[in-house]
C-alpha cells in the first residue's frame, strides 16, 4: 500500500506532457478501459506482468540501476545508490540522474515523499538474487521470535529492548553499519570468515543443494557463529540454505566495490564515410538480394521443398535450392522466412509452396519485391540465417520455433545503434556494432557465431542493404522509423528496374545485369541453366536444356522468336544451330503407355479390333499393322474380346502362350476341431472369441449399455476426487506436452514440484532425439528451463518435444 500511495502521489505531481509521456511508454497501463484515477493507473503499473512492455526498451544502465535499487529492497537514497554503484560525481553522477528519469519516464522508479527512490513491485521479482545478494535482514527476519532476537543481540554486545520492534531495529541499524559488521567479522573464527567471504563473492555461485525428505539443509562448518549475531539467517517462510542480509554481503564486499554501472556506450572505432558510398554500396547489396530472392523463391515454385517429418525444411532441400538458385545457404534461409513471414510461401501438407500472393509478388518491379521483404525481416521474431544450435547440430527452415522476443530486440538494437554513429562516419568493422547493440537492447539475442555477438543479424543485415561500410544506409533508416511510404520510396530510388533484355553470346551464355523481370527468367529458367544470379545473372544453353524447352510445348522456331524479342541483336549462329540441331534428333524415339499388347499375323484382323465400337472402351491404339497396345489391363482386355466372340490368348512374360488352368483350392492348414459343448476353456479365449464374435453379443444389453454411458469419454480422475488432474502443474504440463501419456504427464509435475531429477526422451528441433537427465526444473510454459547433465549447462526445453518421462 505504501508503494502504491507513493507511486499515486509522484503521478500527481507531474505535468501532462510528462504523465503523458508516461502513458505513451507503458501501453499496458493506458488500455482500453482507460484509467479514470491516478489511484487506479498506480494499480495497473504496480500489477505482476505489467513491465513486461516497458523493459525491452530500457538501455544497459537502467536495468543496471533497477537491479542495484532492487538489491537494497527496493527502496534507497540517491545517494546510496550512487554510493553503490560508484557513481557519486562527474559523467557518472550525470548518467545516474539521465538513468533515473528515463526509469520515471517508463514509471519503475520514482522518488518518494521522503527522498528515497522506490521501484515497481514486479519490477523487483524480475531478479532472483540482484548483485548475487539475498534479501534486507528485516525481511528475513520477519519470522524470528523476540527471545532469538535477544540472543543475536547479547551475542553481538548490544544491550537488547524491551520490545521485539526495538530489538529487531536495532539490529537492522548494526548491520547497516559497514564498520560494525567489519569489527563483529574480525573476531569471528578462521572457518566462520572464510565462509562469509565466500558467501559474500559477488563471482561465487550461491547455489546449496537440499536433499527432499531431511529435517532441513546441513550447516556447512563455522555457520553456527554466524548465525548467532545475525550474520547468516534461516528463513523460517522459505525452505532452503541459510541466506546471507544484502547489509552484511555489501560489507563484506567492502567500500572499494561497487555494482557494475556504464552510464555511456560503449567506443566503436569509426571512419569516415561519405554518404554516396553508403548509398551504392547499400543500392549493390539490395539489388544483388532482389535477384537471389528471386531465384530462390522461383527454385521453391519449380520444385516445392519437402518438409521433414519433425517440421521445417532440412539440410538436403536447402542445399539444392541453394544449387538451382545459385545463392548461398544464408541468402536462402533469409529468402524463405522473409517470404514466409510476407505470406509469399505456406505449408501444403509435407511441402512448402508458393501462395497466390507470390504470383503477383513476381510481376512486381524489384524495389517493390525488396520493400516486402525488408518488412517481413523487420518484425522477424527469429535469426533466420542461424543454422545450428547450441549443440551445433543443423537447424532446419521454418521450423516453426515459438517466437523470440531476444532476437526481434536485438534487429530493433542494430538498427538503433548504428543509428548513433556520428554523422558521416561508419563503423571500422561492422561487427564492432555488437557491444554498441548489447548496451541499447541488454535484451537481445546474440546468438554468437565464432565468439562475435550478432555477427549472424549484422551479416543478414549487410546482405539486405540495411547496413553498408559499416553505416546504417537510407533503407535502414527508413526501417528504424517504421516508415512504409519512405521505405518503399527509398527502394524505388536506389534499386533500378527489371531488366527485361539480356546479352546472348556466341559461347551460348545469356546475361542480365541487374534484376530479371520475371518474363525474361521464366523464358531464360525454361531454356537454359542459372549459373550465377546477383548483381549480374548468368545462363547457359546447353542441348538438355533445350531439349527441356521442347519437352515444355516450345516449338523450334517458337524458342528461337521469343529468344529473339528478349535480345537486342540477331540470335548467335552457335545458339540457332543448337535449337535446330536438338529439334532434329528430339522425338524420334517415341515411348507411349500401355497396359497390355495385341499383336497377331493377320492385318486386317487387327484393323477391326481397332475400329470396334464395343472395343473402345479398352483404349485400343495401332501402333503398327500387326500391334495393338490397349489403356486396359491384359486379364480386362482379354474378357472383353472373349465377350465379343474373340479367342485370344493370353501370353507370358517370355513369350510362350499363358496356360489357363484352375487348381482347385484348398485349406492351408487343417481345420481343428469343433469345441463341444460343456468343454471347459479358459477364461482369455472365451473372452477373446466374444470379441471376435459380435454377432452373437446381446444387442439390448450393448443398447442399455451404450444409453447409460456419458457422451464422451470422462476426464482422467487419478486420485478419486472428481478433478481431471492432481495439481495444477500436471494440467499446465499436460496442456503442452501433447506427445506424453497421463503417467508420464504426472512423472514430470512431481519431479517439477518437488525439485527431483528426471530423465526425458527429448527430440531437437533438427530432429535428433537425445536422451537427458534433468535436474533444477523450472515450469515456464512452453518451455521447461532446467540443468542438463547431457551437455553439462543450463538450457531450455519445448514441453511439446518432449517425448517420454523416465524416473533417474
Amino acid at each position: 500500500m505504501k508503494s502504491r500511495s507513493t507511486l499515486t502521489a509522484w503521478l500527481g505531481s507531474l505535468d501532462a506532457p510528462r504523465l503523458a509521456r508516461v502513458l505513451a511508454t507503458r501501453r499496458d497501463a493506458a488500455a482500453a478501459p482507460e484509467p479514470r484515477t491516478l489511484g487506479e493507473l498506480a494499480d495497473r503499473l504496480q500489477r505482476p506482468g505489467s513491465v513486461a512492455l516497458a523493459l525491452p526498451p530500457l538501455t544497459l544502465p537502467c536495468l543496471q540501476v533497477a537491479e542495484a535499487l532492487a538489491a537494497r529492497g527496493g527502496a534507497a537514497s540517491r545517494d546510496n545508490l550512487a554510493k553503490l554503484l560508484g557513481a557519486a560525481d562527474g559523467d557518472a553522477a550525470r548518467g545516474l540522474d539521465s538513468t533515473l528519469k528515463a526509469l520515471a519516464d517508463h514509471a519503475l522508479v520514482w522518488p518518494d515523499g521522503t527522498g528515497a527512490l522506490r521501484m515497481a513491485s514486479p519490477l523487483r521479482q524480475a531478479w532472483e538474487a540482484p548483485l548475487g545478494v539475498d534479501d534486507p535482514l528485516e525481511k528475513l527476519l520477519a519470522g524470528a521470535t523476540s527471545d532469538e532476537l535477544r540472543a543475536m543481540l547479547v551475542a553481538l554486545g548490544i544491550k537488547p529492548q524491551s520490545t521485539k520492534q526495538q530489538r529487531l531495529a536495532a539490529l537492522v541499524e548494526h548491520h547497516s553499519d559497514p564498520g560494525a559488521v567489519a569489527e563483529v567479522v574480525a573476531r569471528a573464527p578462521a572457518i566462520t570468515r572464510k565462509l562469509l567471504a565466500r558467501r559474500a563473492d559477488p563471482t561465487a555461485g550461491q547455489r546449496q543443494f537440499i536433499m527432499f525428505g531431511s529435517s532441513g539443509p546441513e550447516l556447512e562448518p563455522g555457520a553456527r557463529w554466524a548465525l548467532d549475531r545475525g550474520l547468516l539467517i534461516v528463513d523460517r517462510h522459505r525452505y532452503g540454505p541459510v541466506h546471507m542480509p544484502v547489509e552484511v554481503a555489501l560489507a563484506l564486499r567492502g567500500p572499494a566495490w561497487h555494482a557494475p554501472f556504464d552510464p555511456l556506450p560503449p567506443s566503436t572505432p569509426s571512419v569516415a564515410i561519405g554518404s554516396a558510398a553508403v548509398e551504392r554500396e547499400a543500392a549493390a547489396a539490395a539489388t544483388a538480394f532482389a535477384a537471389q530472392a528471386a531465384s530462390v523463391l522461383a527454385a521453391c515454385s519449380a520444385s516445392p521443398p519437402a518438409r521433414l517429418k519433425s517440421g521445417g525444411i532440412g539440410a538436403r532441400e536447402l542445399a539444392r535450392i541453394s544449387k538451382a538458385a545459385q545463392a548461398d545457404d544464408a541468402v536462402v534461409r533469409l529468402t524463405l522466412e522473409a517470404a514466409y513471414a510476407a505470406g509469399l510461401l505456406g505449408r501444403d501438407h509435407d511441402r512448402v509452396v508458393p501462395t497466390a500472393a507470390y504470383d503477383a509478388w513476381a510481376d512486381q518491379e524489384p524495389a517493390e519485391r525488396h520493400t516486402a521483404l525488408l518488412h517481413a525481416w523487420r518484425n522477424l521474431a527469429l535469426t533466420p540465417t542461424r543454422a545450428r544450435d547450441g549443440d551445433n547440430k543443423a537447424l532446419p527452415a521454418l521450423a516453426g520455433a515459438p517466437p523470440c522476443g531476444g532476437c526481434l530486440q536485438a534487429r530493433h538494437g542494430l538498427l538503433h545503434a548504428a543509428a548513433q554513429l556520428p554523422a558521416g562516419h561508419g563503423a571500422a568493422t561492422a561487427s564492432e556494432l555488437g557491444p554498441l547493440v548489447a548496451w541499447y537492447r541488454p535484451f537481445a539475442d546474440g546468438a554468437p557465431q565464432d565468439g562475435t555477438p550478432f555477427a549472424l543479424l549484422i551479416h543478414e543485415a549487410g546482405l539486405l542493404g540495411v547496413l553498408a561500410r559499416g553505416a546504417l544506409s537510407p533503407l535502414g533508416t527508413a526501417l528504424l522509423e517504421d516508415d512504409a511510404a519512405g521505405l518503399a520510396a527509398v527502394c524505388g530510388r536506389l534499386l533500378p528496374t527489371a531488366t527485361r533484355t539480356a546479352r546472348i553470346g556466341a559461347d551460348l551464355t545469356a546475361i542480365v545485369t541487374g534484376t530479371p523481370s520475371a518474363p525474361l527468367a521464366s523464358l531464360l529458367d525454361s531454356v537454359a541453366d542459372r549459373e550465377t544470379s546477383g548483381t549480374a545473372s548468368v545462363w547457359r544453353f546447353s542441348t538438355g536444356s533445350v531439349r527441356r524447352a521442347l519437352d515444355a510445348g516450345h516449338s523450334p522456331d517458337g524458342l528461337a522468336a521469343d529468344l529473339a524479342t528478349v535480345t537486342s541483336g540477331p540470335l548467335p549462329q552457335p545458339l540457332t544451330y543448337l535449337i535446330a540441331d536438338t529439334a532434329r534428333s528430339h522425338g524420334r524415339v517415341r515411348i507411349a503407355t500401355a497396359a497390355c499388347v495385341i499383336h497377331g499375323e493377320e492385318p486386317t484382323l487387327l484393323t477391326e479390333l481397332a475400329a470396334h465400337r464395343k472395343l473402345a472402351k479398352l483404349g485400343l491404339r495401332q501402333l503398327a499393322p500387326t500391334v495393338l497396345v490397349s489403356r486396359s489391363p491384359l486379364d480386362a482386355t482379354l474378357a472383353a474380346l472373349r465377350a465379343e466372340g474373340y479367342a485370344p490368348v493370353a501370353e507370358t512374360t517370355d513369350g510362350t502362350v499363358r496356360i489357363e488352368k484352375k487348381r482347385p483350392h484348398r485349406a492351408a492348414a487343417p481345420v481343428p476341431p469343433p469345441r463341444r459343448a460343456g468343454t471347459g476353456t479358459d477364461h482369455h479365449n472365451a473372452v477373446r472369441d466374444t470379441a471376435a464374435t459380435p454377432a452373437t453379443a446381446d444387442p439390448n444389453a450393448l443398447a442399455a449399455r451404450l444409453l447409460t454411458a456419458p457422451p464422451t469419454t470422462p476426464d482422467p480422475d487419478p486420485f478419486g476426487s472428481g478433478v481431471p488432474f492432481g495439481t495444477d502443474t500436471e494440467e499446465i504440463v499436460a496442456g503442452w506436452a501433447k506427445r506424453l501419456p497421463y503417467s508420464d504427464v504426472r512423472r514430470l509435475a512431481h519431479a517439477i514440484d518437488a525439485g527431483q531429477a528426471i530423465t526425458v526422451e527429448y527430440v531437437a528441433a533438427s530432429g535428433n532425439r537425445t536422451v537427458r537427465t534433468l535436474s533444477r526444473l523450472a515450469l515456464d510454459p512452453p518451455y521447461l528451463e532446467a540443468w542438463c547433465h547431457l551437455r553439462d549447462d543450463e538450457r531450455v526445453f519445448t514441453l511439446s518435444r518432449i517425448h517420454g518421462v523416465m524416473p533417474t
